[in-house]
């Protein structure tokens, strides 16, 4: 008997081929995007406190009913511990789990925003297979160019450190760059070409130095498009070393 529920409730939990496990996939979803709605709602302070109690009430209905179906999942697992650890697993923790410790550290429980990411399943329930072997070209990609990139950061890493230690050296304290990691800070914001506008040089020196670091920024910023770019053609151009075949 235990055997044929654990199979029955396998088959609507985990699978979106019959009727009842795409309408469950469907319900879950509807109650994902709602639950990250109130939690969204719940940030803003008017609305806070003008509908505190509904929006706390709503918020650990769902937190109830994630905790159900994780534990559900669980139970009907061929193998619980497996699942646990997998990356769905981890996000459906994520799914309930921030509300019970937002009752020990105020303020966790939007961490339950990160329950959008459970909408993943969208893809098995409409049958977008077809997306996710483009999400896996575009992986592979990110995957083959991880050397160029750390290389890339270090370099990049490197040259903040230099460019904030030498303005610090020309502007000073007296000029808000109180320190070498201030400084760095402001490397990284003016040659990510973001300029905040917080700190900004004073002497004609320093102007020059930024103008430098502001063209520099446009120059880096297109490098690892352009490593990135370059492994997604090669993936989808050339042959497999080991069946011939492309794409992969």
């Amino acid at each position: 008997m235990s055997g044929n529920l654990n199979s029955k409730l396998y088959t609507i939990i985990f699978e979106a081929d019959t009727p009842a496990g795409k309408a469950f996939d469907v319900i879950l979803i509807l109650a994902i995007t709602a639950s990250v709605a109130v939690t969204v709602l719940d940030s803003v302070a008017s609305l806070r406190r003008d509908y505190g109690p509904a929006l706390w009430v709503l918020e650990w209905g769902f937190t109830l009913l994630f905790a159900l179906e994780y534990g559900l999942r669980l139970f009907c697992s061929p193998r619980p511990a497996r699942y646990a650890r997998s990356f769905l697993g981890l996000v459906d923790l994520i799914g309930w789990l921030p509300t019970v410790i937002g009752l020990l550290l105020p303020g966790s429980h939007y961490l339950t925003t990160f329950r959008v990411l459970r909408v993943l399943r969208v893809f098995r329930v409409l049958k977008m297979a077809a997306y996710l072997e483009e999400a896996r070209v575009l992986a592979n990609a990110l995957k083959a160019a991880r050397r160029k990139i750390l290389v890339f950061l270090l370099v990049v890493l490197t040259l903040v450190v230099l460019l904030g230690s030498l303005m610090y050296m020309i502007e000073g304290p007296e000029n808000g760059f109180t320190s070498i990691p201030v400084a760095v800070y402001w490397a990284i914001v003016t040659l990510t070409t973001v300029g905040y506008g917080d700190i900004s040089p004073q002497t004609p020196l320093g102007q020059f130095l930024s103008s430098f670091i502001m063209i520099l920024g446009y120059a880096i910023l297109a490098v690892p498009t352009g490593i990135v770019s370059a492994e997604f053609i090669r993936s989808e151009t050339a042959p497999c070393p080991h069946c011939s075949g492309k794409g992969h």
